[in-house]
């Protein structure tokens, strides 16, 4: 007995030391499950995490507020975010930086470089050759680009989290304004790289604030169609969008809520921060004439001075929202002498005037991107600081010809909640219910190339195509195929915006460059020699548009097929009655099993298509003949294949037709991108 014990105690230990090491493995998993949210404003920035035991809350940064502002003071060997960035910014104004987030993807001669260099002029701002773009000069030795600033701020905001969260947080959904093209989002994907996040997505801020709207009115939403108006002024820029909540059967889970993103409009640079710039001036221009006579220097020659007058412009805006008038007042604002003048809301209304008659402007364009008028808009939703000005109120009720503005939704959280409810639908670690997202492309996406045609025999010339890979106000995430069927050697396609007569001469200047890239196609004409034996079904340009709204060329291909026999056993006696008692007995294929199972691919006919808006994640053909894009049903793109396998849903084919004589057998060639970047 006394050695059977023995044997068993260094069981026992090893089962018992397996099982700690298991807890510890669960408690360190468990230890990581938090994902985390930011919603990135011009002014401010609000972090929502999700994590076991705490659905959806609000971070708390260290001064225990809600919000944070987005600044970041550089020093030689320091670096202050947040509140203490904005304290900072009275005695160092040149190395705080602000609003940064106007000059991403942006290049040196953009309108908006000039016009963040108007209103903060004790930046200096130094070109990138390399780059076009340009670098904040902090001192001889220290320089930065915006993308480097907002990876600091990001990675600021990542460390506030996991100090709410008591836990490391990788993953994080981040917005951002809806009106960001390609070089913009790419910007931002950049500076999340370097503070080491892991982007889940990019999720435009109108479209989060719609989910948050849409998750705690689930309730109220079914199968008739209810569309909502949501205006959102912030500090930087506003946006009008047009929501649609519907109940919708889906494949996966039965019926279950959707919003879609119907209508979009933007003002670029209306927003509180404008406002706040027009009383800067106003009270630099009364401190000028305080003291005229005394031989003093120009208030605005001073860049602390500035920054105080800016400060109290904001406090100003605030309070006079709502009072009929206020006393602006700083101590030792320059020379030791105060300032203090009292400033009414019709002065402040007056220095306003042409940014109130603006904000009608985004209502106009989505309702026209949406093709619907506002008899059909149930409410009008307010969201963003800037829409507690009482003016901005009184213009847009009469513009939208309602009785009321809504103001149940919370302004400056809803955008965070919303983000934060699709980070943890996107993350492994929980379960949320379901609520279908469909966003819409606001900036259209083409091909063109140009091939020889010949008009008459022996007469050549060149005819340039243009095909709208995706539509304005189409929805996304969606995969496009492009096929080009004319062409048996080497050549170029260019990927551009397509039209952007939408916007006006001002925003197409800021937009930028309309040409994305041009794709280089190297190895098509050694295909052809390769396989000159088979029949060729074109060179196809697969395009993904993902969900954070970032196009990429996922391959091109050059595809061949053969013609083999193919002669297929006899099903045996036995096999056949062993199939039909099975179906006699449920064991067959019913109707319902066959509308769950999953359809094969088939290439579409050269024919135009009805309509441009597709649905999302479908794979759409578009042949060099066709007028418009094809649709082809909403499978996502088969699997690479390797070597000369046939992709899936050939092979699909090829099997479902087993039993004729001849059946294809395609071969694949992968054709070479030797250049493909988006700038």
């Amino acid at each position: 007995m006394t050695v059977k014990v023995r044997r068993q105690k260094p069981r026992r230990r090893v089962f018992w030391a397996l099982v700690a090491v298991l807890l510890a493995d669960l408690l360190a998993l468990s230890d990581t499950l938090a994902v985390m949210s930011v919603d990135l404003g011009s002014e401010s920035m609000k972090v929502a995490i999700v994590k076991p035991g705490v659905p959806m809350e609000i971070v708390l940064n260290k001064e225990s507020r809600r919000k944070t502002p987005v600044i970041v003071t550089l020093k030689e060997n320091e670096r202050f975010f947040g509140d203490s960035a904005a304290s900072m910014a009275i005695k160092n104004p040149k190395a705080t930086l602000r609003y940064f987030q106007h000059l991403l993807g942006k290049q040196a001669d953009n309108p908006h470089v000039a016009l963040y260099q108007a209103r903060f002029p004790e930046h200096e701002l130094t070109f990138d050759p390399q780059r076009q773009t340009v670098h904040f000069q902090i001192s001889p030795q220290l320089q930065f680009s915006p993308e480097e600033v907002l990876g600091m701020v990001l990675n600021y905001s990542r460390s506030l989290a996991e100090d709410f969260a008591e836990q490391p947080i990788k993953d994080a959904v981040i917005t951002v304004p809806v009106f960001f093209n390609q070089a913009e989002r790419r910007a931002v994907l950049q500076a999340a790289r370097m503070a080491g996040l892991k982007v889940l997505q990019l999720i435009n801020d109108n479209t989060a604030t719609a989910l948050s709207y849409g998750v705690f009115r689930r309730k109220d939403i079914n199968t008739t169609a209810q569309n909502i108006m949501f205006y959102d002024m912030g500090s930087g820029s506003t946006v009008c969008t047009i929501v649609t909540y519907q109940m919708v059967k889906t494949k996966e889970a039965g019926m279950q809520p959707q919003l879609q993103i119907r209508g979009v409009g933007f003002d670029r640079t209306l927003g509180g921060l404008e406002m706040e710039l027009r009383l800067r001036e106003h009270l630099a221009g009364l401190f000028n004439e305080q003291r005229k006579g005394q031989r003093a220097k120009d208030v605005r020659e001073n860049p602390r001075a500035m920054a105080k007058l800016l400060r109290e412009a904001n406090r100003l805006k605030t309070v006079l929202s709502a009072n009929a008038d206020h006393m602006a007042q700083i101590e030792g604002l320059m020379d030791d002498v105060d300032f203090k003048a009292k400033v009414t809301r019709v002065e402040f209304e007056e220095l306003c005037a042409d940014l109130f008659e603006r904000v009608p402007g985004p209502v106009q364009q989505a309702l026209q991107s949406a093709e619907m008028s506002l008899d059909e808009i149930e409410q009008v939703i307010l969201v963003g600081g800037a829409t507690r000005v009482p003016k901005v109120q009184e213009v847009l009720l009469k513009a939208v010809g309602k009785e009321e503005l809504g103001k149940n939704i919370n302004a400056d959280e809803a955008a965070a909640m919303g983000a934060v409810y699709q980070a943890a639908a996107l993350s492994k670690a929980f379960k949320v219910k379901p609520f279908v997202v469909r966003d819409a492309v606001v900036y259209p996406i083409l091909v063109e190339f140009t091939r020889e045609v010949e008009e008459e025999p022996g007469v050549h010339s060149l005819k340039h195509n243009k095909r709208v890979l995706f539509s304005r106000m189409g929805p996304y995430p969606q995969r496009k195929v492009i096929t080009f069927n004319r062409y048996s050697h080497d050549f170029n396609f260019h990927i551009n915006y397509g039209d952007l007569g939408f916007l006006g001469p001002e925003d197409l200047r800021v937009f930028g460059s309309q040409n994305l890239t041009t794709v280089k196609l190297k190895g098509v004409g050694d295909s052809f020699k390769k396989y000159p034996d088979y029949e060729s079904k074109g060179i196809k340009a697969h395009f993904n548009l993902d969900e954070s709204g970032v196009l990429s060329l996922d391959r091109v291909e050059s595809v061949f097929e053969t013609l083999v026999e193919d002669s297929p056993e006899e099903e045996s006696t036995l096999t056949k009655l062993g199939n039909t008692i099975s179906s006699l007995f449920g064991g067959g294929t019913t109707p319902d099993a066959k509308e769950n199972g999953t359809d094969t691919v088939q290439e579409e006919e050269e024919s135009p298509a009805e309509g441009s808006k597709d649905e999302p994640g479908e794979q759409v053909e578009l042949k060099e003949e066709a007028e418009a894009p094809v649709e082809d049903g909403s499978q996502p793109l088969p699997p690479e294949p390797k070597g000369d396998a046939a992709p899936e849903g050939e092979k699909a084919t090829e099997k479902e037709n087993g039993d004729k004589s001849e059946a294809q057998k395609p071969v694949v060639f992968r054709a070479s991108v030797t250049r493909f970047g988006f700038r």
